[in-house]
């Protein structure tokens, strides 16, 4: 417990701007404080102190916190960083010296004070010392979203807020993986936020708010904005696209085949995530299509696995019509997958004006390697031991050539209820080329809620304990197992041959 001789500390949130959005929270804090603190720039004006101004009364002790840069441009023997951690810690000292005098400090900040504020370098250095209390405030994000008249998110629509100092690759890929968005400090990040928009395929959608409910305030379409006009003080909405006609993305029909990966969301890439999301018909075999999040309004048809040239016949005709499909695969739908059966349908006459895309996913064979190690860490080779569309002398003679290659053995479909011998064949085909100690990962569900990645050898590898949902990764000569401190086992294969 905090000596209750000493001040105690407040961290004040005064919302957005418009003073009559302050809480009654706030009001009251700041009549019972008796030091009022606000950051402000070298030229001595302070934002937060203008939204308290009339609440502050000619007995207050003030504490201007004036900020000694306001750029990155600095000769401060340690950098930027270095200015504002000696400036912070300067600045909590102050504060301090009151609060031990046993005078209350309520320190005042735009918007909340927990959210994208300085006054958490302030509680970082002061809460553990001093009984500290934090008020709320309205912040920005919501303030702009009123303003616009528009809802952020609905449903189970994810809201993303990101500041507009991040890399423009890295605002791309987080744009395109969530639904609504908003990107704060803009200013001199405009240009790189609206090529970021512009680049996930949302710069349509996205609107533009500065100096919301203050004077001075702005809105309209991000794309029309003057980035040479854009103040810090703004920022750019994504917003809900449910009942919201107008964000949904328009123009001619395409396919677009995507990947899931081995498993679930976890393994959605941002780019696939876009396409999912943008597309008004989802259309791929009934248990990848679940891994696959429902939104409102999206039009699913699910199949059964053995008909994928009817299914891409389907999404063609359907992108023929004017509508986004997005067919779905398990995997990479390059690799044993959907994107070879769309093609060679959009290769007939009547669909070559259809366009389609091709969105690469996690493989299962890389997914299963890195649960195992890196035994794909040199040349390997990728086989399908499913004689269904080819004969299994073909499959048998390409394993051959592999193993005598001494190339590391990635085998998909190795078993079904329907297929009990191929792995069986293989691995004593294998046998007459590797050694019997050769590494065999045997990785079952990897990513799922069965994930099971066993290290066995060639000579233990079971055929009975595989199916379809197993990849089996075979070690060339120079693949290792090494046991690690807790007991477990990894696998490799060294970059580098002799």
């Amino acid at each position: 417990m905090s000596d209750t001789a000493k001040g105690r500390l407040y961290g004040v949130g005064l919302g957005p701007g418009d003073p009559s959005l302050m809480t009654l929270r706030a009001v009251e804090v700041i009549a019972e404080a008796d030091v009022v603190a606000y950051h402000s720039a070298r030229h001595g004006r302070s934002i937060a102190r203008s939204i308290a101004a009339k609440h502050l009364r000619a007995d207050h002790v003030e504490e201007p916190l004036v900020y000694p840069v306001t750029t990155e441009t600095t000769d401060h023997p340690g950098g930027y960083q270095g200015a504002m951690e000696e400036f912070y810690e300067a600045a909590a000292a102050r504060l301090a010296a009151h609060l031990d005098a046993g005078r209350t400090v309520a320190v005042l900040a735009e918007g909340d004070p927990l959210f994208y504020s300085s006054y958490m370098h302030m509680h970082k250095r002061l809460a553990d010392r001093y009984e500290t209390e934090v008020i709320p405030g309205v912040t920005s994000v919501s303030a702009a979203a009123a303003r616009l008249g528009t809802p952020l998110v609905e449903g189970e629509e994810v809201l993303t807020i990101l500041p507009g100092t991040l890399p423009e690759e890295e605002l791309t890929a987080r744009l395109a993986a969530t639904d609504s968005a908003v990107v704060m400090k803009l200013g001199r990040t405009f240009p790189a936020v609206r090529g970021a928009m512009e680049n996930s395929g949302r710069l349509a959608e996205a609107r533009y708010v500065e100096r919301a409910t203050m004077e001075g305030e702005r809105t309209g379409l991000l794309a029309d904005t003057d980035a040479d006009s854009v103040p810090y003080f703004a920022v750019a909405v994504v917003p809900s696209r449910i009942g919201n006609p107008g964000s949904v993305p328009s123009g001619p029909g395409e396919v677009v085949v995507v990947g899931t990966g081995p498993a679930g969301p976890l393994w959605l890439t941002p780019q696939t995530r876009r396409a999912l999301a943008d597309a008004e018909v989802l259309v791929g075999y009934t248990t990848y299509l679940d891994r696959v999040p429902v939104k409102p309004g999206q039009i699913r048809h699910g199949s059964d696995n053995k008909v994928e040239s009817e299914r891409a016949e389907f999404a063609l005709d359907l992108a023929r019509r004017g509508k986004r499909v997005a067919v779905v695969s398990g995997g990479d739908p390059g690799v044993f997958a959907m994107a070879t059966a769309v093609l060679e349908v959009a290769g007939q006459a009547e669909y070559k004006d259809v366009p389609v895309r091709v969105l690469p996913g996690v493989t299962a064979a890389n997914a299963a390697a890195a649960a195992a190690g890196a035994p794909l860490g040199h040349d390997y080779a990728t086989i399908s031991l499913s004689d269904r569309l080819k004969p299994w002398e073909v499959i048998a003679e390409r394993l051959r050539a592999a193993a005598a290659a001494d190339l590391v053995l990635a085998l998909y479909n190795p078993g079904s209820r329907s297929r009990t011998w191929q792995v069986a064949q293989a691995r004593e085909l294998l046998l007459e080329l590797r050694e019997p100690g050769t590494p065999v990962v045997v990785a079952r569900d990897v990513g799922g809620p069965e994930q099971s990645v066993r290290i066995v050898t060639l000579a233990e590898l079971e055929p009975s304990e595989v199916d379809m949902r197993t990849i089996l990764l075979i070690g060339s000569s120079q693949t290792q197992v090494t046991e690690r401190a807790d007991g477990s086992r990894i696998t490799w294969t060294p970059r580098r041959y002799p």
